[in-house]
């Protein structure tokens, strides 16, 4: 991708994406993502009701009658991305790749992150730690971010999305709230435990992307697919309607187990398709933390 494309593409998903941050996010990321803290923010006059363990005894003594502090929630967060970078998120079969919609909602909740003047930092992962980009502030640090993600080239091809949550709990000294964006097409038997151990001291979310023809195939016949991850190719024959419910199980069974993980972990999660309005899977999962 040339300069001017890759401008050009920042810029209509900072168009697209600061919209959305500003005018469906903003309340709704606030709720849902609150500060680990609380901070001295005043006093004020005592009134009937306050605890008496408020009360600034120096202020009190120096104006003859009762003051109280007031405390507000720290609302300054760090926010990390995990971005999943590999091959098999570059498959797309409605609307758009998986990468593309993984692009979209990390600007989405970068932008949202800022709004609330939190710090954003961003891990990307195959089956090795491609980047890490450590949290900053700032829109000029933002669109940095969004370039990469649309103009990265990893390394590797294959998916470990449990090195990438040790990374995190590595790398990671403070608490800090954390997206996992990823197809999670991945070995998951070892994914549990990193998953628990890292949501003890952050807060995880994760963001399943997939596209439709990954639950259901299409009966079209003999047909000629690759692994994008192993880059092996292979026929398969979409008429079987053995192979189609094999092919649906083997989805179901998958998404049952992964779903057990987020469980087990106390994960939030949501799923989305290629094909759907992440927008409101987004505002669900911001709904359900408030």
């Amino acid at each position: 991708m040339d300069s001017a494309e890759l401008i050009q593409k920042v810029r209509k998903i900072e168009i697209k994406t600061r919209r959305l941050s500003n005018n469906l996010f903003a309340g709704q990321y606030h709720s849902a993502f609150k500060g680990r803290g609380m901070a001295f923010s005043e006093v004020r006059d005592y009134q009937f009701g306050d605890d008496v363990r408020d009360i600034d005894w120096n202020v009190t003594a120096r104006f003859h009658r009762p003051y109280v502090k007031v405390f507000e929630e720290e609302r300054e967060l760090t926010v990390m991305l995990l971005v999943d970078v590999s091959g098999s998120l570059n498959f797309g079969t409605q609307h758009q790749m998986k990468k593309d919609m993984v692009t979209e909602i990390a600007a989405t909740l970068a932008f949202s992150a800022i709004q609330n003047n939190d710090k954003i930092g961003v891990i990307f992962f195959s089956d090795r730690i491609e980047k890490y980009i450590p949290p900053k502030k700032g829109r000029k640090h933002i669109l940095y971010i969004i370039r990469e993600m649309l103009n990265f080239e990893p390394e590797d091809k294959g998916t470990d999305v449990k090195l990438a949550v040790e990374f995190l709990t590595n790398v990671m000294k403070r608490s800090c709230t954390t997206f996992v964006l990823s197809d999670f097409y991945t070995d998951l038997g070892g994914l549990k435990n990193p998953l628990m151990i890292a949501n003890r001291k952050h807060d995880v979310i994760a963001i399943r992307v997939y596209d439709r023809r990954m639950v259901d195939l299409p009966d079209v016949g003999l047909m000629r697919v690759r692994d994008a991850e192993t880059g092996k190719d292979m026929f398969i024959d979409t008429s079987s309607k053995k192979l189609r419910a094999a092919h649906h199980d083997n989805w179901v069974k998958n998404t049952n187990f992964l779903n057990d993980i987020f469980n087990k972990s106390n994960v939030d999660n949501i799923s989305v398709a290629t094909s759907d309005d992440y927008v409101k899977s987004l505002l669900m999962l911001f709904a359900k933390r408030a």
